[in-house]
């Protein structure tokens, strides 16, 4: 899987690497057990600080979505079991917030998210 950094983006890149990994594991183009690049060649790849990456897997390890170790490195986590979607829905609440603030219509929201759901 390959990252592509935007230098221009107000999102920081260790956010993009994570919302990348997030899509790629969300849509099966990466699966469970799956390996990510080391540290250093995804760095290497995109041009930017090992730390960088470094912060963006911490992140998705605190957040489940890959596991961790040395003699592996970072792999995709086993899918977590249904529970509780509290963070999902306080991230839904903002963004139906910020769809109703540009004008978006309820019914356009809804056509979105199945369509998304579709494209797996």
């Amino acid at each position: 899987m390959l990252i592509e950094i935007d230098f221009t983006s107000d999102i920081p890149v260790y956010m993009q690497i994570r919302h990348q990994i997030v899509v790629g594991i969300g849509d099966g183009r990466l699966g469970v057990g799956d390996s990510l690049p080391t540290t250093r060649q995804l760095a290497k790849h995109a041009g930017i600080n090992p730390m960088t990456v470094s912060k963006a897997y911490q992140l998705l390890k605190a957040e489940g979505f890959i596991v961790i170790d040395r003699r592996h490195g970072a792999r995709v986590a086993p899918r977590a079991q249904e529970g509780d979607c509290q963070e999902i829905r306080e991230s839904l609440k903002l963004l139906v917030a910020e769809a109703k603030i540009k004008g978006i219509k309820k019914e356009d929201m809804v056509d979105m998210i199945f369509n998304m759901y579709k494209e797996d």
